[in-house]
């Protein structure tokens, strides 16, 4: 496997945390379902765990860069996992929405489960993190360099939503608007 290989399948995981991400932030604006904080948890870890994997797009492959994907990928499981077991219990109903008949957060889990292992099976393939593969200085294809530039517009356009949900303080548990920005279009007389 070459640098290249490598390089474009990081961009691919690249590219699904940036899916997750973006159809998450659909529903919350198209259907107007804010976050929950496990919700934003979530988003947080897909976040950390496309760093590790756009740090490999970057520099090329390293074991530590896997290392923050499966170290985020198994948080964000465990975070899933928790919301899972809450809603679980026959009478209490899901959270939110669903795409083809799961909530998000059931999805999400299959999704950290699914990077622990296909990040596992990378690691255990042939020369995938070889010293001769990280000194080779391949430059970063278009589409790669797409796939970070989208990276980064997703995780900052979370960035933003979450504090214009929260503000600086704790999330609600069950949000219903925007408060930090309602505030401070309150504050200015513009709400």
């Amino acid at each position: 496997m070459t640098a290249s290989h490598v390089r474009t399948l990081n961009a691919l995981g690249l590219l699904g945390c940036s899916a997750v991400l973006l159809v998450a932030f659909g529903y919350q604006f198209h259907l107007g379902e804010l976050p929950c904080p496990l919700c934003l948890l979530q988003r947080s870890a897909f976040a950390a765990a496309g760093i590790g994997f756009a740090l490999s797009v970057r520099f090329g492959p390293r074991p530590s860069h896997y290392g923050v994907v499966i170290l985020s990928a198994v948080a964000g499981a465990c975070v899933s996992a928790r919301q899972v077991a809450l809603h679980i219990v026959p009478g209490t109903g899901g959270y939110g929405s669903t795409l083809a008949g799961l909530h998000f957060y059931t999805l999400a889990l299959i999704a950290f489960a699914a990077m622990i292992v296909g990040v596992g099976v990378l690691l255990l393939s042939e020369g995938a993190v070889s010293p001769e593969l990280r000194d080779e200085q391949n430059s970063v294809s278009a589409f790669r360099k797409a796939c970070l530039l989208l990276f980064i517009c997703v995780v900052l356009a979370n960035g933003v939503s979450t504090v214009a949900e929260c503000g600086s303080g704790l999330c609600p548990d069950d949000p219903s608007r925007y408060e930090a920005l309602d505030d401070w279009l309150a504050r200015f007389g513009l709400r």
